[in-house]
């Protein structure tokens, strides 16, 4: 029915998909390209209404937005409180990352185990800064989708006009 308004939603939403990709891969926040992978959207179209939903893993907000530590503060809504991130979150991110245990100052070793608490540690304390991959590209993209959609509309209900008029 909508066709022009539907065109217009899956353009906007290919656009903060590709971009938050993109804005991913140059903050270097892909490692794993699990969040990457995960950046999606979904448009659906009822008799009156579209609804448009992005997707991505859970934790792609707090990359996103950030979050707050102990002793360093963003401006988000998310913060670490009394709870620090599980050390095992890291264990895949440290052998990507090729970081390896090496000896300390007074020569004992430290392994891939204790290197991920220190790692869940300093996340705890200094958080997360907020890389905003998303939210740029969405809120430059929205800015323009009013006048866009309204362009989109007016053809629709152009097209509409034309369709009826030919069938009388």
């Amino acid at each position: 029915m909508l066709a022009n308004v539907q065109a217009e939603l899956n353009r906007f939403a290919k656009y903060v998909v590709s971009q938050s990709k993109s804005n991913l891969t140059r903050g270097k926040k892909n490692s794993s390209k699990e969040l990457y992978n995960s950046i999606d959207y979904d448009i659906k179209v009822s008799k009156n209404s579209f609804e448009l939903s992005f997707l991505m893993e859970e934790y792609g907000m707090f990359q996103d937005k950030g979050v707050s530590g102990t002793e360093k503060k963003y401006n988000t809504p998310f913060k670490y409180t009394n709870k620090k991130p599980p050390a095992s979150a890291f264990s895949q991110w440290v052998i990507r990352k090729g970081l390896k245990g090496t000896r300390d100052k007074k020569g004992k070793f430290v392994s891939r185990k204790s290197l991920q608490f220190a790692i869940a540690n300093s996340i705890y304390k200094k958080g997360i800064k907020p890389s905003l991959f998303f939210t740029k590209p969405f809120k430059k993209a929205f800015n323009n989708l009013d006048n866009d959609l309204i362009e989109a509309y007016k053809l629709d209900v152009e097209q509409l006009i034309k369709t009826t008029a030919n069938n009388k």
